[in-house]
């Protein structure tokens, strides 16, 4: 097969002699395949040397149109073949593969190295061998530039689009082909996390009309009638709070006479934001905060000696003042800003439970770990996707019985793709996932409650 006009890429297969008949009409198979698919312009096999009594080999070759082809069929179309091979033979058939480019010169500007810029390796043709990375140094148009950085997302055969459908619709499928070896049609596991638990709390917390007031024209002065309108509101409402309080004493004065609730224990009413209020003599509302002065925790018995030595009155004192200064607002943000490393603490222990649940599986612990990698990058991706509805539904107003069906379906759909992920890539019977299904669910609300309220107390204490 000549190579003018593309490169091979080349597998070795050596077949034992019993599944022969069987390999070679996969193979024929095979070629037909191969010849149907976008990018190959030929597929042909021969027999190879060392052929012995138990085995034979045979090297099958397919060229493609062009270097972006290969790319391409190495993400899809061949590394579909290697799995199926494996899949269909098993141990009886063994592989290796690699891609022969024409050692082209004349395909490397003069003015660059013929060795790979990034690891050395001399260069054959357009991409490095050894690294992937490209020959070319220079970026010669903004265009090239910008599809570099989004190429993944506008290409709809890229491997961000091949890893988020099966991810959103076929729970476990996306760790069981990277337990199995089929890996490079995929986003790396920890690189989709990251991205959509970014994406997630981009848009769970970012307001634009909020933190990008500036670029949002303001909006306009109400005009006199709005302003007399709403002085009228205002004193209506607050007639209402004061007859709402009026008939609550009067309520409560009769309560008093007929001695069911003393009205002495009752420090104050209050009508306050459309909540009607009344608190108790023996209420203490105060926030914790509030009352720094008296903040201790050298009294607390329960509490271990070396955590009382760190916490002593002098410091308990000095976080309660930073709290109090940074206000309620800040301090949320404190708490939200920790909960993304709360969820990757989460990840090792529940990959821990996963390891105990399943002492049999022969898994190691980053096989566990992965699974559950996968399943937080589908709980951001799912999440995303309900708030970006809810806020197309509030534009366009649809009705709210059926978004709100919508979104309850969705909402289940979450600990649904948890058992389901769990049959497909630990492969046990209904009974016995439903057992450990639960026991997981049990051991999950426990660690995400103990992280959330990790965070809470870093945020607590950092201040």
């Amino acid at each position: 097969m000549s190579n003018s006009t593309g490169p091979l890429y080349e597998v070795i297969y050596a077949v034992e002699n019993a599944v022969r008949d069987d390999f070679e009409t996969w193979l024929r198979d095979l070629q037909t395949r191969a010849l149907r698919e976008t990018g190959i312009e030929d597929a042909r096999g021969y027999e190879a040397d060392g052929v012995t009594d138990d085995t034979f080999r045979i090297t099958f070759r397919f060229r493609a149109s062009d270097d972006h082809a290969m790319d391409l069929l190495l993400d899809g179309f061949f590394g579909d073949i290697e799995g199926e091979a494996a899949d269909l033979f098993g141990t009886h058939v063994d592989s290796s593969s690699r891609v022969l480019r024409e050692d082209a010169s004349r395909q490397i500007p003069l003015a660059e190295s013929s060795n790979c810029l990034n690891c050395g390796t001399r260069l054959r043709g357009q991409y490095c061998g050894s690294c992937g990375q490209r020959a070319r140094s220079r970026l010669i148009s903004l265009w090239e530039l910008l599809s570099e950085a989004f190429g993944d997302l506008l290409e709809l055969d890229s491997r961000l689009w091949r890893t988020l459908i099966p991810l959103m619709v076929r729970p476990g499928q996306l760790t069981r082909d990277y337990l199995e070896g089929r890996r490079a049609r995929y986003m790396p596991p920890f690189r989709s996390y990251l991205v959509l638990s970014v994406i997630f709390f981009v848009v769970a917390f970012f307001d634009p009309q909020e933190d990008l007031s500036i670029f949002f024209e303001p909006p306009p002065e109400p005009t006199a009638e709005e302003i007399a309108q709403a002085e009228e509101d205002a004193l209506a409402a607050a007639a209402d709070k004061e007859q709402k309080i009026t008939e609550a004493k009067e309520k409560l004065a009769e309560l008093d006479a007929e001695g069911i609730f003393p009205e002495a224990l009752v420090e104050e009413i209050a009508d306050d934001d459309d909540e009607f209020d009344i608190r108790l003599a023996s209420d203490d509302r105060n926030d914790f905060f509030d009352n720094c002065e008296d903040a201790s925790l050298s009294d607390e018995e329960d509490m271990p000696e070396w955590l009382k030595k760190r916490l002593t009155d002098e410091r308990v004192q000095t976080i309660c003042e930073r709290n109090k200064a940074r206000g309620v607002e800040n301090f949320g943000g404190a708490i939200v800003d920790n909960i993304p490393i709360a969820l990757i603490v989460l990840l090792p222990l529940m990959a821990l439970v996963l390891k105990l649940l399943y002492p049999l599986s022969r898994r190691y612990f980053v096989e566990h770990l992965l699974f559950f990698i996968h399943f937080h990058a589908f709980f951001f991706l799912i999440l995303t996707l309900q708030i970006l509805f809810a806020r197309v539904i509030g534009w366009v107003s649809l009705d709210g019985a059926v978004s709100t069906i919508i979104l309850v379906a969705t909402s289940f759909y979450i600990p649904v793709y948890l058992y389901k992920a769990m049959r497909r890539v630990y492969r046990q019977g209904h009974v016995v996932t439903i057992f450990k299904y639960l026991l997981l669910l049990i051991a999950y609300l426990t660690g995400a409650t103990t992280t959330m309220f990790a965070a809470f107390l870093v945020a607590v204490l950092s201040a």
